[in-house]
């Protein structure tokens, strides 16, 4: 029972009022919670439940939409692996080996090539953080109430932003897709801008895939508000970096760059800037310098967060980042070269399109819906509802991909797929039948 003084400290007189937020049918009387067991049983149960689960070895799965499975050389796991980066992966300035600064560093560097942008920091939680506090950001440059954001977007992505500006009370407004490119509406876009508009979002390619072609015209209307671009890295290997047509700030999802999706975690935030923006960026960045006797060393340069500096100060109260998938993206890109990337992605774009054109070939089936570039993900519609669908599908070995007509209901029976360099041919062609035996 707590105290009456912290009960009182906290304006309530029971402890049951803790939980009111708890909806009544989502409480339960009591846990039924079997009698323990020993080691050896406890671990023939595990295993026994663990044994109903299929995973992406066992059957093809076209999962995306942000996380994805791509080859992961076996050098990346070997890195990763050493104790130097495993056990000390969070550290800060008093405890952090030159070695793990180094490899943030090199993190950093890449990123900033890829995405163009004159900083990156060493990292965030995820993409979904990255926005809330790129709007947070947005919001310190350029005070406002309404941030702009493409419907093409997360729905995911959109839930945690909204979470976020709920703390400075400000709203979203959607900007609408073209229904037949799924790309931006820019006269929509016009329409919204305001004089209360801190800042706003898109993503290039967008949630079903699709490349937005007319971004110079889009920064060219947002003006001096800013402008945030999400961007999935190795999109960048071919496309033309944010920092080409105007962006402020490049967020984007790095976990693929050699971390496996484990269930959907744990992922990696990329977060870049402008160098005039640079103090107002979230995380932290590990900066080259000399040491006492002349020598290159490295050192955390800046890291606004509350645990460094005062609170009022802060730009994030996020206290940790994903160093260590940092290290693991450094280590990915390191081992498969410059050239090795432009073959992976090229390698994915012609998948897609390939795969995209097989279901096009069977009656009834519509993919790609939008008439557009796509990158290795596309939305494609079927006769059947999606919950069919899926059961259809995994009753023939095989996964879908994500349903769309939940966040999207003007994509009713619409699945976005996503391929990698993984996908065989025997994939492409298990999915086709799998349709076709539904004809």
């Amino acid at each position: 029972m707590l105290p009456r003084k912290m009960l009182d400290k906290l304006g309530i007189s029971s402890p049951d009022e803790l939980f009111r937020e708890i909806p009544d049918k989502a409480r339960i009387d009591g846990l039924n919670i079997p009698p323990p067991l020993g080691q050896i049983d406890l671990e023939r149960e595990i295993s026994e439940i663990l044994s109903k689960n299929r995973t992406m070895d066992d059957l093809p799965t076209f999962l995306g939409g942000g996380v994805y499975r791509h080859h992961i050389p076996p050098v990346v796991q070997e890195i990763l692996s050493r104790s130097e980066f495993y056990t000390s992966y969070t550290p800060y300035q008093a405890e952090a080996s030159q070695g793990m600064l180094q490899a943030l560093f090199e993190y950093q560097s890449m990123m900033t090539e890829l995405t163009g942008m004159d900083a990156v920091n060493s990292s965030m939680y995820d993409w979904s953080t990255a926005l809330g506090e790129a709007a947070l950001m947005c919001h310190r440059i350029r005070p406002g109430t309404r941030f702009l954001i493409a419907r093409s977007i997360s729905p995911e992505r959109k839930a945690v932003l909204r979470t976020y500006l709920k703390g400075i009370n400000a709203s979203i407004d959607e900007i609408s897709f073209n229904p037949s490119t799924g790309k931006i509406n820019i006269d929509d876009l016009k329409s919204r801008l305001g004089e209360d508009t801190f800042g706003i979002y898109l993503e290039n390619p967008n949630y079903f895939g699709v490349f937005e072609d007319e971004v110079d015209d889009i920064s060219r209307t947002i003006g001096d508000r800013p402008f945030v671009v999400g961007a999935n890295p190795l999109s960048l290997v071919l496309a033309r970096p944010p920092s080409e047509y105007g962006a402020d700030i490049v967020i984007g999802e790095g976990h693929h760059l050699g971390t496996n999706p484990n269930f959907g975690g744990p992922l990696l935030g990329v977060f870049g800037t402008r160098k005039e923006h640079i103090r107002k960026m979230p995380g932290r960045i590990i900066g080259a310098t000399t040491d006492m006797a002349g020598k290159r060393a490295f050192c955390m340069t800046l890291q606004t967060r509350e645990q460094h500096i005062r609170r009022d100060k802060a730009t994030s109260n996020i206290c940790t980042n994903e160093a260590l998938m940092a290290v693991a993206a450094c280590a990915y890109i390191s081992a498969i070269g410059k050239r090795g990337l432009v073959r992976l992605v090229s390698d994915n774009v012609i998948k897609a399109r390939k795969f995209a054109k097989m279901i096009s070939q069977i009656d009834g089936f519509d993919a790609p819906i939008f008439d557009a570039t796509h990158f290795n993900e596309f939305a494609f519609r079927s006769p059947i509802p999606n919950d069919n669908l899926q059961k259809k599908l995994l009753s023939n070995d095989v996964h879908g991909g994500i349903p769309l007509d939940e966040g999207f209901p003007e994509l009713e029976n619409s699945m976005l797929l996503s391929v990698t360099e993984l996908h065989t041919e025997h994939d492409l062609l298990a999915f086709k039948a799998a349709l076709e035996a539904m004809e």
